[in-house]
Protein backbone atom coordinates (compact mmCIF):
# COMPACT_ATOMS: atom_id res chain seq x y z
CA UNK A 1 0.00 0.00 0.00
CA UNK A 2 1.53 3.47 -1.21
CA UNK A 3 1.84 5.67 1.86
CA UNK A 4 -0.08 8.99 0.63
CA UNK A 5 -0.30 11.41 3.41
CA UNK A 6 -1.41 14.53 4.01
CA UNK A 7 -0.16 17.19 6.54
CA UNK A 8 -2.03 18.92 9.66
CA UNK A 9 -0.19 21.20 12.16
CA UNK A 10 3.25 20.52 10.79
CA UNK A 11 2.85 16.93 10.94
CA UNK A 12 1.48 13.99 8.24
CA UNK A 13 -0.76 11.85 8.73
CA UNK A 14 -1.76 8.50 6.34
CA UNK A 15 -4.47 6.58 6.29
CA UNK A 16 -3.94 4.11 9.61
CA UNK A 17 -3.81 7.54 11.55
CA UNK A 18 -7.41 8.56 9.99
CA UNK A 19 -8.65 5.15 10.64
CA UNK A 20 -7.02 4.45 14.20
CA UNK A 21 -6.25 7.73 15.63
CA UNK A 22 -9.53 9.54 14.07
CA UNK A 23 -11.80 6.77 14.91
CA UNK A 24 -10.40 7.13 18.44
CA UNK A 25 -11.16 10.51 18.57
CA UNK A 26 -14.46 9.94 17.36
CA UNK A 27 -15.42 7.67 20.27
CA UNK A 28 -13.89 10.51 22.48
CA UNK A 29 -16.29 12.98 21.56
CA UNK A 30 -19.07 10.66 22.06
CA UNK A 31 -17.81 10.29 25.42
CA UNK A 32 -17.71 13.61 26.03
CA UNK A 33 -21.69 14.35 25.05
CA UNK A 34 -22.84 11.86 26.65
CA UNK A 35 -20.57 12.13 29.65
CA UNK A 36 -23.60 11.99 31.73
CA UNK A 37 -24.43 8.27 31.68
CA UNK A 38 -20.76 6.91 32.33
CA UNK A 39 -20.10 5.67 35.65
CA UNK A 40 -16.73 7.63 35.40
CA UNK A 41 -16.65 9.97 32.98
CA UNK A 42 -13.60 12.19 33.66
CA UNK A 43 -11.50 9.06 34.14
CA UNK A 44 -12.40 7.43 31.09
CA UNK A 45 -12.19 10.67 28.64
CA UNK A 46 -8.98 11.97 30.09
CA UNK A 47 -7.42 8.56 30.13
CA UNK A 48 -8.46 8.03 26.38
CA UNK A 49 -6.75 11.66 25.57
CA UNK A 50 -3.88 11.10 27.23
CA UNK A 51 -3.29 8.04 25.16
CA UNK A 52 -4.25 10.12 21.86
CA UNK A 53 -1.90 12.88 23.25
CA UNK A 54 0.93 9.73 23.52
CA UNK A 55 -0.14 8.75 19.43
CA UNK A 56 0.34 12.17 17.93
CA UNK A 57 3.61 12.61 19.77
CA UNK A 58 4.82 8.82 18.09
CA UNK A 59 3.75 10.45 14.94
CA UNK A 60 5.43 13.65 15.48
CA UNK A 61 8.68 11.82 16.36
CA UNK A 62 8.81 9.13 13.76
CA UNK A 63 10.12 10.79 10.68
CA UNK A 64 13.09 11.96 13.42
CA UNK A 65 14.41 8.28 13.04
CA UNK A 66 15.71 6.46 10.52
CA UNK A 67 16.95 3.36 12.20
CA UNK A 68 14.51 0.22 11.46
CA UNK A 69 13.70 -1.47 14.66
CA UNK A 70 13.26 1.75 16.70
CA UNK A 71 10.90 3.27 14.27
CA UNK A 72 8.73 -0.53 13.79
CA UNK A 73 8.74 -0.29 18.01
CA UNK A 74 7.39 3.46 18.20
CA UNK A 75 5.13 2.83 15.46
CA UNK A 76 3.99 -0.39 16.69
CA UNK A 77 3.42 0.52 20.08
CA UNK A 78 1.53 3.69 19.25
CA UNK A 79 -0.98 2.14 17.17
CA UNK A 80 -1.80 -1.32 18.99
CA UNK A 81 -1.67 0.31 22.14
CA UNK A 82 -4.32 2.21 20.87
CA UNK A 83 -6.51 -0.46 19.54
CA UNK A 84 -6.42 -1.47 23.01
CA UNK A 85 -7.60 1.93 24.17
CA UNK A 86 -10.45 1.76 21.25
CA UNK A 87 -11.67 -1.72 22.63
CA UNK A 88 -11.56 -0.32 26.23
CA UNK A 89 -13.42 3.09 25.37
CA UNK A 90 -16.07 0.99 23.05
CA UNK A 91 -16.66 -0.89 25.78
CA UNK A 92 -16.90 1.82 28.27
CA UNK A 93 -19.78 3.24 25.67
CA UNK A 94 -21.95 0.52 24.96
CA UNK A 95 -24.64 0.98 27.15
CA UNK A 96 -25.16 4.28 26.13
CA UNK A 97 -28.30 4.00 23.68
CA UNK A 98 -29.65 0.20 24.40
CA UNK A 99 -29.41 -2.43 27.47
CA UNK A 100 -27.76 -5.87 27.46
CA UNK A 101 -28.82 -8.17 24.23
CA UNK A 102 -28.06 -11.77 25.90
CA UNK A 103 -31.29 -12.57 26.43
CA UNK A 104 -31.73 -12.51 22.43
CA UNK A 105 -28.76 -14.26 21.62
CA UNK A 106 -29.66 -16.79 23.63
CA UNK A 107 -33.19 -17.23 22.06
CA UNK A 108 -31.58 -16.86 18.59
CA UNK A 109 -29.37 -19.86 19.24
CA UNK A 110 -31.94 -22.07 20.79
CA UNK A 111 -34.92 -21.08 18.55
CA UNK A 112 -31.58 -22.54 15.69
CA UNK A 113 -30.39 -25.30 17.27
CA UNK A 114 -32.97 -26.30 19.39
CA UNK A 115 -30.03 -25.83 22.46
CA UNK A 116 -27.40 -23.77 23.91
CA UNK A 117 -23.97 -24.49 22.27
CA UNK A 118 -22.09 -23.13 25.46
CA UNK A 119 -23.94 -25.75 27.20
CA UNK A 120 -23.59 -28.96 24.65
CA UNK A 121 -20.07 -27.85 23.96
CA UNK A 122 -19.22 -29.18 27.42
CA UNK A 123 -19.51 -32.26 26.73
CA UNK A 124 -16.20 -32.01 24.92
CA UNK A 125 -14.36 -30.80 27.70
CA UNK A 126 -11.33 -32.58 28.49
CA UNK A 127 -7.59 -31.38 30.14
CA UNK A 128 -5.64 -31.50 26.85
CA UNK A 129 -8.35 -30.31 24.96
CA UNK A 130 -8.90 -27.82 27.53
CA UNK A 131 -5.50 -26.46 27.58
CA UNK A 132 -4.78 -26.35 23.44
CA UNK A 133 -8.18 -24.18 23.45
CA UNK A 134 -6.51 -21.77 25.93
CA UNK A 135 -3.38 -22.10 24.75
CA UNK A 136 -4.67 -20.29 20.75
CA UNK A 137 -7.12 -18.41 22.57
CA UNK A 138 -3.65 -16.59 24.69
CA UNK A 139 -1.48 -16.92 21.52
CA UNK A 140 -3.45 -14.72 20.01
CA UNK A 141 -1.75 -12.09 21.46
CA UNK A 142 2.25 -13.21 20.60
CA UNK A 143 0.57 -12.92 16.69
CA UNK A 144 -0.78 -9.65 17.40
CA UNK A 145 2.95 -7.91 17.45
CA UNK A 146 4.97 -11.10 15.75
CA UNK A 147 3.06 -10.71 12.30
CA UNK A 148 3.96 -7.41 11.96
CA UNK A 149 7.34 -7.34 12.89
CA UNK A 150 7.79 -9.79 10.35
CA UNK A 151 6.04 -8.18 7.77
CA UNK A 152 7.51 -4.81 8.43
CA UNK A 153 11.06 -6.56 8.35
CA UNK A 154 10.72 -8.78 5.30
CA UNK A 155 8.10 -6.78 3.37
CA UNK A 156 8.68 -2.98 3.89
CA UNK A 157 6.88 0.06 5.87
CA UNK A 158 4.67 0.24 3.44
CA UNK A 159 3.25 -3.21 3.84
CA UNK A 160 3.21 -2.89 7.62
CA UNK A 161 1.04 0.24 7.36
CA UNK A 162 -1.20 -1.92 5.14
CA UNK A 163 -1.61 -4.88 8.02
CA UNK A 164 -2.04 -1.86 10.48
CA UNK A 165 -4.78 -0.14 8.79
CA UNK A 166 -7.01 -3.38 8.21
CA UNK A 167 -6.37 -3.81 12.21
CA UNK A 168 -7.24 -0.37 13.30
CA UNK A 169 -10.51 -0.81 10.54
CA UNK A 170 -11.69 -4.38 11.92
CA UNK A 171 -10.81 -2.90 15.76
CA UNK A 172 -13.20 0.29 14.89
CA UNK A 173 -16.17 -1.71 13.74
CA UNK A 174 -15.82 -4.06 16.92
CA UNK A 175 -15.89 -1.01 19.47
CA UNK A 176 -18.73 0.71 17.00
CA UNK A 177 -20.55 -3.22 17.46
CA UNK A 178 -20.35 -2.78 21.02
CA UNK A 179 -22.33 0.19 20.97
CA UNK A 180 -24.87 -0.75 18.73
CA UNK A 181 -25.56 -4.78 20.33
CA UNK A 182 -24.28 -4.55 23.78
CA UNK A 183 -23.74 -8.15 24.69
CA UNK A 184 -22.28 -8.84 28.39
CA UNK A 185 -21.10 -12.25 27.43
CA UNK A 186 -21.62 -15.87 29.14
CA UNK A 187 -18.58 -14.74 31.32
CA UNK A 188 -21.34 -12.27 32.79
CA UNK A 189 -24.83 -13.17 32.47
CA UNK A 190 -26.09 -15.30 35.39
CA UNK A 191 -29.03 -16.31 33.44
CA UNK A 192 -26.04 -18.96 30.92
CA UNK A 193 -23.64 -19.44 33.83
CA UNK A 194 -26.08 -21.29 35.83
CA UNK A 195 -25.72 -24.58 33.35
CA UNK A 196 -21.50 -23.49 32.89
CA UNK A 197 -21.21 -25.90 35.38
CA UNK A 198 -18.51 -28.54 34.29
CA UNK A 199 -14.68 -26.91 35.16
CA UNK A 200 -12.65 -25.83 32.44
CA UNK A 201 -9.43 -27.70 33.68
CA UNK A 202 -6.36 -26.84 32.44
CA UNK A 203 -2.58 -26.39 32.56
CA UNK A 204 -0.23 -23.16 32.36
CA UNK A 205 -2.00 -21.67 29.59
CA UNK A 206 -5.49 -22.13 31.34
CA UNK A 207 -4.11 -20.85 34.03
CA UNK A 208 -3.01 -17.51 31.58
CA UNK A 209 -6.47 -17.34 30.27
CA UNK A 210 -8.26 -17.26 33.24
CA UNK A 211 -6.15 -14.68 34.68
CA UNK A 212 -6.93 -12.52 31.78
CA UNK A 213 -11.12 -14.10 32.40
CA UNK A 214 -10.64 -12.35 35.64
CA UNK A 215 -7.82 -9.32 35.82
CA UNK A 216 -8.67 -8.39 31.86
CA UNK A 217 -12.63 -8.75 30.91
CA UNK A 218 -15.40 -7.10 32.13
CA UNK A 219 -18.76 -7.56 30.94
CA UNK A 220 -19.32 -6.46 26.97
CA UNK A 221 -16.81 -6.25 24.11
CA UNK A 222 -18.90 -9.28 22.88
CA UNK A 223 -20.26 -8.53 19.34
CA UNK A 224 -18.27 -8.65 17.25
CA UNK A 225 -15.80 -11.08 18.89
CA UNK A 226 -12.38 -9.10 18.35
CA UNK A 227 -10.72 -12.38 18.99
CA UNK A 228 -12.52 -14.03 15.92
CA UNK A 229 -12.34 -10.46 13.84
CA UNK A 230 -8.98 -9.63 14.49
CA UNK A 231 -7.45 -12.93 14.11
CA UNK A 232 -9.19 -13.25 10.82
CA UNK A 233 -7.77 -9.99 9.51
CA UNK A 234 -4.05 -11.22 10.91
CA UNK A 235 -4.94 -14.56 9.30
CA UNK A 236 -5.55 -13.31 5.61
CA UNK A 237 -3.01 -10.68 5.83
CA UNK A 238 -0.28 -13.57 6.85
CA UNK A 239 -1.33 -14.98 3.44
CA UNK A 240 -0.71 -11.81 1.83
CA UNK A 241 2.66 -11.01 3.00
CA UNK A 242 4.32 -14.37 3.96
CA UNK A 243 4.91 -17.14 2.11
CA UNK A 244 3.36 -20.33 4.31
CA UNK A 245 1.94 -18.11 7.43
CA UNK A 246 -1.65 -18.69 6.24
CA UNK A 247 -1.37 -22.91 5.88
CA UNK A 248 1.15 -22.49 9.46
CA UNK A 249 -1.60 -20.22 11.33
CA UNK A 250 -4.78 -22.25 9.49
CA UNK A 251 -4.73 -24.45 13.07
CA UNK A 252 -3.99 -21.95 15.59
CA UNK A 253 -6.70 -19.65 13.79
CA UNK A 254 -9.31 -22.76 13.31
CA UNK A 255 -8.70 -23.29 17.10
CA UNK A 256 -9.00 -19.86 18.17
CA UNK A 257 -12.48 -19.26 16.68
CA UNK A 258 -13.75 -22.69 18.58
CA UNK A 259 -11.89 -21.41 21.83
CA UNK A 260 -14.19 -18.40 22.22
CA UNK A 261 -16.79 -20.59 22.89
CA UNK A 262 -15.63 -23.55 24.41
CA UNK A 263 -13.64 -21.18 26.83
CA UNK A 264 -17.07 -19.78 27.88
CA UNK A 265 -15.53 -16.38 26.36
CA UNK A 266 -18.26 -15.68 23.77
CA UNK A 267 -21.74 -16.98 22.57
CA UNK A 268 -21.40 -18.96 19.17
CA UNK A 269 -23.37 -15.62 17.40
CA UNK A 270 -20.09 -13.62 18.60
CA UNK A 271 -18.07 -16.09 16.88
CA UNK A 272 -20.13 -15.88 13.95
CA UNK A 273 -20.60 -12.10 13.70
CA UNK A 274 -17.04 -11.49 14.80
CA UNK A 275 -15.37 -13.92 11.47
CA UNK A 276 -18.03 -12.09 9.34
CA UNK A 277 -16.56 -8.64 10.57
CA UNK A 278 -12.79 -9.81 9.82
CA UNK A 279 -14.33 -10.94 6.33
CA UNK A 280 -15.73 -8.09 5.88
CA UNK A 281 -12.55 -5.51 6.03
CA UNK A 282 -10.51 -7.76 4.32
CA UNK A 283 -12.76 -7.71 1.08
CA UNK A 284 -13.07 -3.75 1.48
CA UNK A 285 -9.90 -2.54 3.22
CA UNK A 286 -8.38 -2.66 -0.42
CA UNK A 287 -10.66 -0.67 -2.02
CA UNK A 288 -10.43 2.13 0.61
CA UNK A 289 -6.77 1.99 0.27
CA UNK A 290 -6.97 2.41 -3.34
CA UNK A 291 -9.27 5.22 -3.10
CA UNK A 292 -7.32 7.12 -0.22
CA UNK A 293 -4.20 6.65 -2.49
CA UNK A 294 -6.11 8.03 -5.73
CA UNK A 295 -5.95 5.16 -7.79
CA UNK A 296 -8.73 3.30 -10.27
CA UNK A 297 -10.54 0.34 -8.83
CA UNK A 298 -8.53 -2.63 -9.79
CA UNK A 299 -5.07 -0.97 -9.81
CA UNK A 300 -2.28 -3.13 -8.54
CA UNK A 301 -0.85 -1.91 -4.40
CA UNK A 302 2.60 -1.45 -4.65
Amino acid sequence: MAMRRFRLAGLEFGLTDIVTLGGFLALILLAVAFKGRLAKPWLTIGRSLAFAAAYVAAVAILPKIRAPLPRFLIRTAAVQLTFVQVYQLGSDLQLLFFPWQDERILALEKAVFGFQPLVAIQKLYSVPLNEWMFFVYVFYLVIYPSLGAYIFFKRGEAANEDYLFELGLVNLICAVGFILFPVASPMHWLRIRAFLTKPLTAGAFGSVAEWIRTNVHQPGGSVPSPHCAVATVMWFMSRKYTRYGFVGLAPIILSLYISTVYGRFHYLSDMIIGIAAGLLVVLVAPSVARAWNGKPAGAPEI
